[in-house]
């Protein structure tokens, strides 16, 4: 009752005092503000320093309009035969890329995954699998050149190297995310590390990873075109060939198989993934 008689009347200077100091102080947003500023500052300087005329820009829509009209008003269809071949060899150079990268990458994710490897080992296996990563397909293939010549068989090899190390982390994220009641299970009955690996987690992550190594067939197709650009063989060969000598009506021929082809293998590999994942089609 007493608390009641002290407390200030409703509209009074002293109630809206008191309302205030109630109230939480607003959040600081300097640092939101900081970041913004010095996010913009870094794109400002980047484009700086690219020296773009941005004077030509406006002219850009229509020189693009112009050269899909020479590739796709009259597409010649008289490589359409060879071009099918090369597809099919960059299709191989990916799936062999993809088995390679897959074969190596398992065993050593699993490895690199926590309460499967040593910890020095899993050091080692996530840092390769790091330097792997940070290295593009292209330069691979640049470097393997050197030793296997212009052959697809560089592609393959290239695609199946530079997807270790990310296929890698797949594999031992996979394996830490699994579900611990089996492996405890197995540990409890005495099971070495090894008959855990067999018994406890690969039956829990086998889905997951056959699922990822479509997915890796599925960038190494469109991966397999741009490293034909490099001397690697197949489609993407052809199509720098018949880029480089400007014959747009076969470069628009070639873009539509290749488009056809991309989108073909994705739906077959998507179907695949989705029945293994899901059990549906």
């Amino acid at each position: 009752m007493t608390a009641m008689l002290d407390a200030p009347a409703p509209g009074t200077p002293a109630a809206r005092d008191r309302a205030r100091l109630a109230l939480p102080p607003k959040p600081s947003r300097l640092a939101a503000t900081v970041w913004s500023v010095a996010a913009a500052v870094v794109v400002l300087a980047a484009a700086s320093s690219l020296q773009i005329s941005w004077g030509d820009l406006p002219a850009v829509p229509g020189q693009v309009a112009h050269y899909l009209r020479l590739m796709f008003e009259a597409p010649n269809w008289e490589k359409l035969p060879r071009a099918l071949f090369e597809t099919w060899r960059s299709i191989s150079m990916a799936w062999t890329g993809a088995m390679l990268c897959v074969l190596i990458s398992v065993p050593l994710g699993m490895l690199a995954a926590n309460g499967v490897g040593p910890l020095w080992l899993r050091a080692i296996l996530r840092g390769v699998f790091a330097v792997l990563r940070a290295v593009p397909e292209v330069i691979v293939a640049l470097v393997l050149l050197t030793v296997t010549g212009l052959t697809p068989l560089t592609g393959a090899l290239a695609l199946a190297i530079a997807g270790i190390g990310t296929q890698g982390k797949w594999v031992y994220e996979t394996v830490e995310s699994a579900q611990e009641g089996a492996v405890e299970a197995v540990r409890a009955a005495g099971g070495s590390t090894a008959e855990v690996t067999r018994w406890a987690i690969w039956p829990a992550v086998a889905p997951a990873l056959l699922s990822f190594a479509l997915y890796r067939f599925e960038i190494n197709i469109r991966t397999s075109a741009v490293l034909g650009l490099v001397g690697a063989g197949g489609i993407g060969s052809m199509l720098s060939n018949y880029t480089n000598y400007r014959q747009w009506d076969t470069v628009g021929m070639l873009l539509i198989v290749v488009i056809a082809a991309t989108m073909l293998m994705d739906a077959i590999s998507g179907a695949i993934r989705r029945r293994i994942m899901n059990g549906t089609g």
